[in-house]
């Protein structure tokens, strides 16, 4: 009588039962390796025919080799089958109620700052007219931030109770946090070669704060430089760039003679508002409030950086980005800005996917 525990036909009836009686994955894994593994059943039965007589081996290698094919389509079958059941339990527990209201994710509850927000609505604006964007460290030299620009050792800007100065250097020189971002523009005429047409947006610093300056704040500068500049084309771009920000068909414009020591002639530029009340509307009513400064900028500015004023000149203007997202969107404080206080940020931030563009409108909906 044969030993069931060798004989091919009796290992294929247990083994069939021990395949469709497993349940699970593991179960089946467990029997292949009791049967094909490298020290299963049907693999030592494979290992003894090296000890068998040729006849012997002619006529038990089929039968144990056919053992071995039954077995392994067997599982494979079990295998496929467990895998689809699996499928479907997961499939049954992680069903949702489409029905129940939408839970709040990070990316519709997180919210833009609105420095970050007008900041891209300002960039868009300009880049739409042929505008570039520069940059520029926030520490800066002397040089750059006031000798450059025509801003003589006497003037008050170049004070200690004005500007945030680092301790000297070895050779005496004092470093100093950027009072505005005209260095941005000192610094890109310097490494390139005319016509220039950019804006420097960035971070500045000043030693002053109440509920309209803070330490720190927002501006954006812009410089134009050609052959054939005029103040015609400052007006023009000021129009346009406040008409598309303020989101209105026009803006009326009261330009009045000033002084930077940068710009010759000078001018702060008003616009035409309505005063309602806490309300300011642009573009409408009799009133006039002040949003910014301008100007041809000085020969002396463009010598210092080797270009020739007798060949080229060009205009520049500056305006506090903080303030134009205030009159904009209606925030009373400055302060405020830089509170971190997420209920402020909820109310007044902007949805990461409301991105700013001229065809749809710098507002967008904040449901987007």
């Amino acid at each position: 009588m044969a030993d069931p525990a060798t004989d091919p036909a009796s290992l294929e009836k247990e083994f069939l039962a021990a395949i469709e009686n497993a349940s699970t994955l593991s179960e089946l894994e467990e029997v292949r390796l009791a049967a094909l593994g490298k020290k299963g059943r049907v693999s030592e039965l494979l290992k003894s025919l090296g000890g068998m007589t040729a006849e012997e081996r002619q006529e038990q290698g089929p039968i144990i080799n056919g053992l071995k094919q039954t077995l392994s389509q067997a599982l494979d079958h079990r295998k496929s089958s467990l895998e689809i059941e699996a499928l479907n339990i997961r499939l049954a527990a992680e069903t949702e109620d489409v029905t129940l209201p939408v839970q709040p994710r990070a990316l519709s509850d997180g919210r833009l700052h609105p420095i970050s927000q007008v900041t891209e609505e300002i960039v868009t604006i300009f880049a739409d007219m042929g505008f570039s964007v520069a940059e520029g460290p926030d520490v800066e030299t002397d040089f750059h931030n006031f000798t450059a620009l025509n801003i003589p050792e006497s003037h008050p800007a170049r004070q200690m109770h004005d500007t945030f100065y680092f301790e000297e250097n070895e050779d005496g020189e004092r470093l100093l946090l950027r009072t505005h971002t005209s260095p941005v523009q000192i610094r890109t005429m310097e490494a390139g070669e005319p016509p220039f047409r950019f804006i420097a947006p960035g971070r500045t610093y000043r030693c002053d704060s109440d509920q309209t300056h803070t330490p720190m704040f927002h501006q954006v500068e812009g410089l134009v430089i050609d052959k054939d500049t005029h103040l015609g084309h400052l007006k023009w771009v000021l129009e346009t760039f406040l008409s598309a920000f303020f989101e209105v068909d026009g803006v009326g414009l009261r330009l009045r003679p000033s002084y930077f020591p940068f710009t010759e002639p000078s001018m702060e530029v008003d616009v035409q508002c309505a005063r309602a009340g806490n309300e300011i509307r642009i573009g409408e009513g009799t009133d006039w409030m002040e949003i910014l400064g301008c100007g041809m900028v000085h020969p002396n500015v463009l010598t210092n950086v080797g270009i020739d004023p007798e060949v080229y000149q060009g205009f520049a203007f500056g305006m506090g980005i903080d303030r134009l997202a205030m009159l904009k969107y209606g925030m009373p404080d400055l302060r405020a800005f830089f509170d971190a206080d997420l209920r402020w940020l909820r109310h007044y931030g902007f949805s990461a996917l409301n991105v700013p563009t001229l065809q749809r409108g710098l507002s967008v909906d904040e449901g987007i």
